[in-house]
């Protein structure tokens, strides 16, 4: 039997996230179990940027719950997250974990191209922001694969399923999370796939979920982007992944080449601005 991890990044119980994974766990035909984790039940707390965790003991050494939330992803077979719009971005329990994220490198093996779904809910319709690229580049960056992520809207406790299309989108998603990966349609970006775009000059552009660079052209009318690959690649396939982890594990002898260097950049700031205390 499958195990579903149903991660819930929503603070409201029974609201429209936790009843949209519930649905969509409802209608996906393979037996299965379904595990939910909702993020903030959990003690999550923000990265210090001390990289222990890359060189000690492979989990990170912040006193909270992290760890406990890794083992879960990594046990899952497949993974429903779901999350609202909160001022047009992605709820920030999503950002606050994937801000920890350098203890998945771990688990890159374990976790790799494990399928995925993604939904977000938003109040207002065309108002969920960048809220979906967020839950996009969450999967991205913990290593799932994202065979469908998808926008619904409602914005009170079960408002969500008033609109019979969005009991059909569930079901479009219980279908992709264990079916194969569906093309895409419309304009993407070809290395990730990504659709969100940040337009920089002239016909350049950059992909918003690989942050890889490239142009657009119109070829029939229909925008085509070209976008290259990078020298370093974080997620596009599992030896960039590795590569990055082993990058990540080279910093510490890169500080200790340039210590006495970098030290002398920061001090000469250390005396500047007068701090605001709690």
């Amino acid at each position: 039997m499958k195990k579903i991890l149903g991660i819930i990044g929503s603070p409201r119980k029974l609201g429209n996230c936790e009843i949209m994974a519930k649905e969509i766990s409802k209608q996906i035909s393979i037996p299965h179990e379904l595990q939910l984790l909702r993020l903030q039940d959990f003690k999550i707390l923000p990265c210090r940027g001390c990289y222990q965790c890359l060189y000690k003991t492979e989990q990170c050494v912040l006193d909270d719950d992290l760890n406990k939330i890794i083992k879960t992803v990594v046990d899952a077979d497949a993974l429903i997250v779901s999350a609202p719009t909160y001022f047009l971005g992605v709820n920030s329990c999503i950002k606050c974990l994937i801000d920890r994220g350098l203890p998945f490198y771990a688990h890159v093996e374990k976790i790799w191209r494990k399928p995925a779904v993604g939904v977000v809910i938003a109040g207002i319709k065309g108002k969920e922001g960048y809220s979906l690229l967020g839950i996009q580049s969450f999967l991205k960056l913990i290593f799932a694969e994202d065979k469908q992520s998808r926008v619904v809207y409602g914005a009170l406790p079960g408002e969500v399923f008033m609109n019979r299309e969005n009991k059909q989108t569930a079901a479009e998603l219980a279908s992709a999370l264990f079916g194969p990966s569906a093309e895409k349609k419309g304009p993407c970006c070809p290395q990730c796939g990504g659709d969100t775009f940040r337009f920089i000059e002239n016909n350049m552009v950059r992909c918003m979920l690989c942050s890889n660079t490239g142009i657009m052209i119109m070829h029939e009318d229909v925008p085509v982007f070209e976008i290259n690959k990078s020298d370093h690649e974080f997620f596009l396939s599992k030896k960039e992944a590795l590569k990055h982890r082993e990058w990540l594990l080279g910093m510490k002898s890169r500080f200790v080449q340039q210590k006495k260097v970098l030290k002398e950049i920061t001090g000469s700031y250390l005396n500047q601005g007068v701090w605001i205390k709690p």
